[in-house]
């Protein structure tokens, strides 16, 4: 299953934003049966900070399975700099 990640959003700033999300997420867009993968695709996000990355994307591996979880960053450098540091952050 595709989520089109801009459809919360073409700016994803804030903590509290980003669980809201995930909330949302997880309630109506996401089947709770099966195993197919998720992928997340913020290819028209134009801005992400790391506390909404964290609280969406963190929320959806905790309740989903990381292994089902799937990123698609796209071309956008606020994107791609903020997966790089929940990656580094991980680490």
């Amino acid at each position: 299953m595709r989520v089109d990640v801009s459809k919360f959003g073409k700016v994803l700033i804030s903590r509290p934003a980003g669980r809201e999300a995930f909330l949302a997420a997880r309630a109506y867009s996401i089947p709770k049966e099966g195993n197919d993968p998720i992928e997340l695709d913020f290819t028209n996000v134009e801005v992400l900070t790391p506390s909404w990355a964290d609280e969406f994307v963190r929320g959806l591996e905790e309740a989903f399975g990381a292994a089902r979880v799937r990123v698609t960053e796209g071309q956008n450098m606020t994107v791609r700099r903020t997966f790089e540091t929940l990656r580094e952050s991980v680490l």
